[in-house]
């Protein structure tokens, strides 16, 4: 049995809520043999006096990193995927060199957009894989040339900074927040005072807690009982 071959596609937006496309979506040639994402943690030192190491300090946690190597090609070895869906739109099939296969790439994904002010935001799917972000550098190696010295073969190893939308990144950063309702199933292992004090910082509000579930002792809850974390008064 044959399988489909899912070609890596990368779409531009023009803006942060990723809901309005720029153009085509954007299909490598070749699949990328591998990728690498870094995660950052931002984190402060500081030093008592007299004490013989420093103590790290969490900051915050910084947006994620993505490397590809991304191969454009026009030397005829490389064969365009004959698997694309008709009405999927190769961006490949109408430039005749890798100049302009790298041009409408970077007109896409890198160059400053006159109408918003800034690069565009790109999205970027394949397989399990869902990425959104800007692209933040692009270095090109070109690898083949014709006799008269035109590059025919090139690869781009390009990085894009992680990206959430403000509205989802502000759900996710308050979203054990004690402003916000919070709902979770008591689990075997489970102690109330404890999962109260991670919820609210502070467990002394797990009598109120108690209450608002109208508990009478919370020293005998059943294993799966839906327990609901109101907001609290600052």
């Amino acid at each position: 049995m044959t399988g489909k071959l899912d070609k890596m596609q990368l779409q531009a937006y023009t803006d942060e809520a990723f809901s309005s496309k720029k153009g085509e979506p954007f299909f490598v040639l070749i699949n990328p043999e591998s990728y690498s994402i870094k995660y950052r943690v931002e984190q402060t030192e500081s030093q008592g006096q007299g004490t013989s190491h420093p103590q790290l300090h969490f900051n915050k946690i910084l947006a994620q990193d993505i490397h590809f190597d991304f191969v454009f090609d026009s030397s005829g070895v490389v064969v365009k995927p004959a698997l694309l869906q008709i009405g999927i739109v190769n961006p490949f099939a109408e430039t005749e060199n890798i100049i302009d296969q790298i041009e409408i790439f970077k007109q896409l994904m890198l160059y400053y957009q006159s109408e918003t002010h800034r690069p565009n935001f790109v999205a970027l799917k394949w397989g399990t894989l869902l990425f959104k972000g800007q692209m933040t550098s692009m270095d090109i190696d070109y690898k083949l040339f014709k006799p008269d010295g035109t590059p025919i073969r090139a690869l781009a190893k390009v990085d894009f900074r992680g990206f959430i939308e403000e509205d989802l990144r502000v759900a996710k950063e308050n979203s054990l927040s004690p402003d916000i309702t919070h709902q979770r199933l008591f689990k075997a292992d489970d102690r109330f005072d404890l999962v109260v004090g991670r919820i609210y910082q502070k467990p002394q509000y797990y009598i109120d807690v108690a209450k608002a579930n109208g508990l009478i002792s919370f020293r005998k809850i059943k294993t799966g009982t839906k327990l609901f974390f109101p907001p609290v008064e600052k």
